[in-house]
């Protein structure tokens, strides 16, 4: 782990506690189980969503992105903004933000799972009902 990682740590340490885990040549940083952020070649990116990314755009930050059969992808992780290296109030602020939005996707794969298998257990009901003789 090069020595990045533990200095965002400690960055964030009046906020929260910050794990890494390595991942696809970077690191993912979580708090409470959630990732809200990568490094990759010494640069963090924190999560953004349609909550907080006017935010990035607002200073010209970019998505991560990677190459991928020929063509760029961009992931829903923007670079951060420099002046929070410098000023750990701000970096707190944005890992605040990156975190919530982290917290909004999460909750919305567990309502849409959830909705998914309320469906499906009404579809099978439907099927059992169907094929039950009738008195």
């Amino acid at each position: 782990m090069s020595d990045f990682i533990p200095f965002v740590q400690e960055l964030l340490e009046d906020w929260a506690t910050v794990s890494a885990r390595r991942m696809f040549g970077g690191h993912g940083l979580y708090h409470e189980g959630l990732m809200f952020a990568i490094v990759m070649d010494q640069r963090l990116y924190l999560k953004a969503d349609e909550v907080n990314r006017h935010e990035f755009e607002a200073l010209g930050l970019t998505p991560f992105t990677y190459a991928m059969k020929g063509k760029d992808v961009a992931l829903s992780y923007w670079a951060a903004p420099d002046s929070i290296f410098d000023a750990p109030e701000d970096a707190v602020h944005w890992a605040k933000s990156a975190w919530d939005a982290a917290l909004r996707g999460h909750l919305a794969k567990a309502h849409a799972s959830a909705r998914a298998k309320a469906k499906a257990k009404a579809k099978l009901a439907d099927k059992k009902a169907a094929r039950s003789p009738r008195a």
